[in-house]
């Protein structure tokens, strides 16, 4: 996406025309949205809406980025340490599902059949540096290659605006996300049936499964709590 500029003007233009779409959305399928439709409702030119955003697509990134920020803070993409009885410290699980049900109509937009390819892939992507971040120490992953980064449990804050654009190939970390959004889209293809309880208490245990798999082992505060 293009680069930001902070002046109260372009903010102004962007937050109207993110407005719009988020508007549209609820009313129409994405791939009915047109670049005309969002700023006719925005009250804008083209020519503002090609000063910041390519296509609907990338604007659609954009606009949804509050409510993806929320869903990859709540998503399990890192695989919390286990206890020193080999049981996770913290499940988030029922916190993800709840979210994506309050926001369904948006995530269904975005997500499902009619939805965006590139929209998918910029939130399958920040989910896999989420993990990779949670997961590995920063000084740890700056300083060494893929090949070299050890695999275990970090004590990372939850991902923020900071977090790198980039990352060491990380094929732990890419799995778990991908299959985290998979079960969601998933769920959400099919009405969200179920509570976000039973959605948990259904992919748990195989995220655990794949943390044991992934060395994500014992270490952590987790562990060194269960053993005093």
């Amino acid at each position: 996406m293009p680069a930001r500029s902070m002046d109260p003007r372009t903010r102004r233009s962007r937050s109207a025309l993110e407005t719009a779409l988020r508007e549209l959305i609820a009313e129409r399928d994405l791939s009915q949205i047109s670049v005309s439709d969002i700023t006719k409702r925005a009250s804008v030119n083209r020519s503002t809406f090609y000063e910041h955003y390519t296509d609907v697509h990338d604007l659609a990134a954009a606009a949804c980025t509050t409510v993806f920020d929320e869903l990859v803070a709540a998503s399990p993409t890192v695989v919390p340490p286990l206890n020193a009885e080999g049981s996770p410290t913290v499940e988030l699980l029922p916190e993800l599902f709840a979210h994506v049900a309050e926001h369904a109509p948006l995530y269904r937009a975005l997500l499902g059949d009619d939805g965006s390819a590139r929209v998918i892939n910029h939130l399958l992507h920040r989910m896999t540096v989420a993990a990779h971040v949670r997961r590995v120490p920063a000084e740890t992953a700056g300083a060494a290659g893929a090949a070299d980064v050890p695999v275990r449990p970090s004590p990372a804050p939850a991902p923020t605006g900071e977090d790198p654009a980039d990352i060491p190939h990380d094929p732990a970390a890419a799995f778990v996300a991908g299959a985290v959004l998979g079960t969601v889209v998933d769920w959400l293809r099919r009405g969200c049936p179920g509570t976000p309880e039973t959605m948990a208490a259904a992919l748990w245990p195989l995220l655990i499964g794949t943390a044991r798999a992934a060395g994500w082992g014992t270490e952590g505060p987790g562990a060194a709590q269960a053993a005093e």
